[in-house]
């Protein structure tokens, strides 16, 4: 096969941006590599909509070839690569070898730009392979996404929980919101996403005890060695506590696993993969508080996180994705709307932000969250991904830039603005945090009551709100324009790209 004809991997590389300062990387370097192959067929359209595969048929049935892993691996082992790894349920080969290797196998070209690897040119397989390998994830390592959380401050410091009367604790919130009782998750597995930060048991315990709920279950799990590595409040510990503290504090019964990984496009996959098709924990619901917008990524990450997020959806497993938190922006700075993946794709509950004001334990106000450029629920319309069935009647606009028919995001919405945020706790001290980061764990919190107060997983949950929306309370005012054009998206009735179809506190 060494001797084939090559051809181009269709989206495995993105162009680099003018005056790129590229240097040359040292070649004998080991790395490791994730080759992604396809399904053996195509997964079955009812799975997706109920009738759920077990983990061990879809391994068996719709997984990668036993056969083309090992045509995969033969090629590879002819240019000195060596196997890490095979999981066909993850449709996943994991490769190490040099730099060197790497190109001559791939017929590509690994530079160095700002101390990370990029992609100069396509990555190519032999005209053998073309159709077997839709993917190679780790010959660039640049950080991919961020963390949409925000540490409310007032005069540039942290907010003490006594400074901040108008914050919730999450299970305040979900008393709020009405979220089912009588429940507590019990028998269910939240699993978490993270791409940096980490966790100290002794803070997590303190917390719990603080707002009178019993401390769930938290385990980690390391990712292409990813860490639990705590550091400093101020950093992705933020996010990694929120997380945990806000799904565990509404639905303390459910086992919780955090799956740490670097921060790249193929530590982000590869933790997805491997929370879906974890068949120790098994989880029914994902959680993610990490992403960028859609101009950042490149087609195959599209089309391989997509397509991991469908898998959960046929095996039943709920996928609860942050928006954003600078509105229509999504931090870009070219004067254009963008909108946040992985939240843009259609297998994801994709969760925007609202501003919530109470009195007592009634809602006053709940409006979008718009505080700034720089702190507003992330929403628009998908470049890349066109507008899916469920979204037929929503009225979903043109994306405004480029007039494309795409996915709308979000579908659900909850309160992210850090004013009237989350009251956690970080690294031994007591702050106030918001954005669309604390939404993605109060839905897959919430996701978990439904679960077992049904006795069943609720998988994919878009066909079933999208035809009866009165299960959500409509979120009628504000809007996300972030652009310095002023361009953006309007909340009013029904479906709208700033919180989508409302607060979710049901499923029937």
């Amino acid at each position: 096969m060494e001797n084939q004809p090559n051809t181009k991997l269709t989206g495995s590389f993105k162009p680099l941006k003018a005056g790129a300062n590229l240097q040359d990387t040292s070649k004998d370097e080991v790395i490791t590599v994730t080759v992604r192959l396809r399904r053996q067929k195509a997964l079955p359209a009812d799975a997706i909509k109920g009738n759920f595969l077990s983990r061990e048929t879809y391994e068996n049935e719709y997984g990668a070839a036993l056969e083309e892993a090992e045509q995969v691996e033969n090629y590879a082992h002819e240019y000195g690569l060596t196997t890490v790894s095979v999981n066909l349920a993850r449709r996943s080969v994991h490769l190490t070898g040099t730099i060197s290797e790497f190109e001559k196998a791939f017929n590509t070209t690994v530079k160095s730009e700002n101390n990370f690897r990029v992609l100069a040119s396509e990555v190519q397989v032999p005209e053998a392979l073309k159709d077997v390998i839709v993917g190679v994830f780790g010959l660039d390592n640049h950080p991919i996404a961020r963390p949409m959380f925000q540490i409310a401050k007032s005069e540039g410091k942290i907010v003490s929980h006594a400074a901040a009367p108008q914050a919730f604790t999450p299970n305040q919130l979900a008393g709020i919101y009405g979220f089912p009782t009588g429940v507590n998750g019990k028998g269910q597995c939240i699993a978490i996403i993270e791409l940096g930060g980490g966790y100290r048991t002794k803070d997590i315990t303190a917390y719990f005890k603080e707002i009178g709920v019993t401390k769930p279950t938290v385990k980690a799990v390391s990712v292409d060695g990813g860490k639990n590595s705590p550091s400093t409040a101020d950093g992705a510990d933020g996010e990694v506590m929120l997380d945990i503290e806000v799904a565990g504090a509404v639905a303390p019964g459910a086992k919780i696993v955090v799956y740490f990984a670097g921060n790249t496009d193929q530590g982000f996959l590869d933790a997805i993969t491997k929370a879906i098709h974890d068949t120790q924990n098994k989880p029914s619901v994902i959680s993610i508080s990490w992403g960028s917008a859609e101009v950042n990524w490149t087609q195959q990450a599209f089309d391989n996180f997509n397509e991991a997020f469908k898998t959960a959806a046929a095996l039943g497993v709920s996928v609860c994705i942050a928006s954003g938190d600078s509105g229509s922006r999504d931090d870009q700075t070219d004067g254009k709307v963008h909108v946040d993946f992985p939240a843009s794709s259609p297998y994801a509950l994709a969760c925007g932000g609202t501003k919530l004001t109470v009195n007592g334990t009634q809602i006053a106000s709940e409006v979008v969250w718009h505080e700034s450029s720089d702190s507003a629920g992330g929403g628009g319309v998908s470049t890349y991904f066109p507008l899916p069935d469920y979204q037929a009647n929503a009225n979903v606009p043109l994306e405004l830039d480029t007039q494309f028919k795409g996915r709308g995001v979000p579908d659900v919405a909850g309160d992210a603005d850090p004013d009237t945020g989350y009251k956690v706790r970080v690294d031994g001290q007591d702050m106030v945090i918001g954005g669309t980061s604390a939404v993605a764990p109060l839905m897959a919190g919430l996701i978990a009551l439904i679960n077992e107060q049904t006795g069943k997983p609720a998988g994919d949950i878009h066909a079933q709100i999208y035809a009866n929306p009165g299960l959500l309370r409509d979120i009628t005012s504000g809007d996300n324009k972030t652009t310095s054009a002023n361009t953006g998206y309007a909340a009013g009735p029904g479906w709208d790209a700033c919180t989508g179809l409302g607060v979710l506190s049901k499923l029937s």
